[in-house]
């Protein structure tokens, strides 16, 4: 069984807080840099048997103290070391002065490191906590690395990357492999610092899960560990497995309406329907087996229709149209688990609040708004003009605004309800193509529909639709994706 405290991801100020603690139990602060700076040697002889040298760059905190203790541990293994710091090491304090006291070899500065054949660095300079862009002496230290195609080990996480939401301070290393310990940052997770980290491997130093549990705040990996499995009553029936109504735009734009439905049938609904226009009932009709076709013209009919409390979700905007008409449907329907998506949002970007009034006072969210990064901007331009902010940051203030449920889609893309925050790291990439995310919103409908909440129904609906991407394979198209979406929800 997958441990949940492995799902979570610490920002560098929490996993402050946990070492403080882990001190303050009666822990060795110092037993705990060593623990950590014997994985990282560990690790480099692993990956490495055959590196002729070892560079160990050291950084001016904590970090260059675990380097400083990798030294050592290689060193006494026997392999070629050479050790740069950066600063003036006399300044350190506390246990990385005592890592570098019991270093077997001066450190020389970095400006005299020159790469030379089979070396391989550890870089041991700035990890997480870095709040500031790096001089310009690492900056030299990564462009020579990426020039001569040197190996970078990181140690925590590569220096130059900020760990809280994973942007790059200035310039940053290009790590193959990361040694981190006890727990992930966000920076691991959140791009471009998943691209630069390489391959992360979590070490266990020691310190007591249940302190990490203390001092984690609300965000964690999307895994499907803690989210419900939905199985069919045997005694159950249709309806009982949740209707999902798909609004059609008109009839030459019904693609990526139909997109949703597929998806949303293979995702589990009892029933689905497609709400067409008049006009676009014999396309749509002559294009789908399964599913179902409701005409609907304009909002007087839906208003008659959706008095039927069996339509259990909606989803809206894939295909529909940017309008009064769709804003009309939003606002008579608000309240009721809904998929917004696509056309739904941009429809709202002028006046957001018109959308947002009807959901912020709910104790329990029903909107699941499902933007990529231009419709996010439209949207919320304030958040996503703040650079300041990581992208779970604006997910978070982005749910509470809404009074919803954000997916911000993306290759990392964050789920949050206002309170928790998701992301999700395992979607391929070639999951980005036309109609992919029609097949997201259905799948996410189709969950709302079979009674899950909204911020359960959202994360796995983009876990589900990883794995459809996963299975369809490279070269998919949005219909082979809809098709590939697991039926063992």
């Amino acid at each position: 069984m997958i441990d949940p405290v492995d799902a979570l991801l610490l920002t560098p100020d929490e996993m402050a807080a946990v070492d403080l603690a882990a001190a303050q139990s009666g822990l060795s602060s110092y037993g705990l840099m060593e623990r950590a700076g014997q994985a990282v040697a560990a690790a480099a002889l692993r990956l490495y048997p055959g590196a002729l040298r070892f560079v160990i760059l050291c950084g001016p905190g904590n970090n260059g103290g675990d380097g400083y203790v990798a030294t050592r541990a290689l060193k006494e293994a026997g392999a070629g070391v050479a050790l740069f710091a950066l600063g003036n090491p006399a300044g350190l304090k506390g246990d990385a002065a005592m890592a570098h006291a019991l270093s077997p070899i001066p450190p020389l500065s970095v400006d005299l490191w020159e790469p030379a054949p089979g070396d391989v660095i550890i870089d041991a300079i700035f990890g997480a906590g870095l709040g500031r862009d790096v001089p310009a002496e690492m900056v030299r230290l990564v462009e020579a690395a990426a020039a001569h195609a040197i190996p970078v080990i990181a140690v925590d996480l590569p220096s130059g990357l900020d760990g809280r939401t994973g942007q790059i301070r200035g310039a940053a290393f290009q790590a193959v492999h990361t040694v981190t310990f006890m727990a992930r940052k966000p920076g691991h997770l959140l791009m471009p610092g998943r691209k630069l980290c390489g391959t992360v491997e979590v070490f266990d130093i020691g310190i007591p899960k249940r302190v990490l549990r203390a001092h984690a705040g609300p965000i964690a990996e999307n895994r499907r560990s803690d989210l419900p499995r939905l199985a069919p009553a045997e005694d159950g029936h249709k309806f009982r497995r949740g209707h999902l109504v798909v609004f059609s735009g008109g009839r030459t734009a019904t693609g990526a309406a139909r997109l949703s439905a597929a998806a949303g049938l293979r995702a589990g609904a009892g029933l689905v329907t497609l709400a067409v226009p008049p006009d676009a009932v014999d396309v749509v009709a002559a294009q789908v087996t399964a599913v179902m076709v409701k005409p609907i013209a304009g909002s007087a009919a839906l208003e008659a229709w959706s008095t039927d409390r069996r339509l259990s979700a909606f989803v809206i905007g894939p295909g529909f149209g940017v309008g009064e008409n769709l804003r009309a449907y939003v606002e008579h329907l608000a309240g009721r688990p809904m998929v917004l998506d696509a056309d739904g949002i941009t429809a709202f970007a002028e006046d957001p609040l018109r959308l947002f009034d009807h959901y912020k006072e709910k104790d329990e969210p029903t909107l699941v708004l499902t933007p990529h990064e231009g419709e996010f901007a439209r949207l919320f331009p304030d958040l996503a003009s703040d650079h300041t902010l990581s992208k779970v940051d604006r997910a978070m203030a982005a749910a509470k605004r809404a009074g919803g449920v954000i997916v911000y889609k993306g290759a990392d893309t964050v789920i949050s309800d206002g309170r928790h925050a998701a992301i999700n790291s395992d979607a391929p990439p070639w999951l980005a193509t036309a109609g992919s995310g029609d097949v997201l919103a259905g799948i996410i409908g189709a969950l709302l529909a079979q009674g899950l909440n909204a911020y359960a129904a959202a994360r796995l609906g983009v876990l589900l639709h990883a794995e459809a991407g996963k299975r369809a394979g490279p070269g998919l198209d949005a219909e082979r994706l809809a098709g590939a979406v697991p039926a063992d929800c």
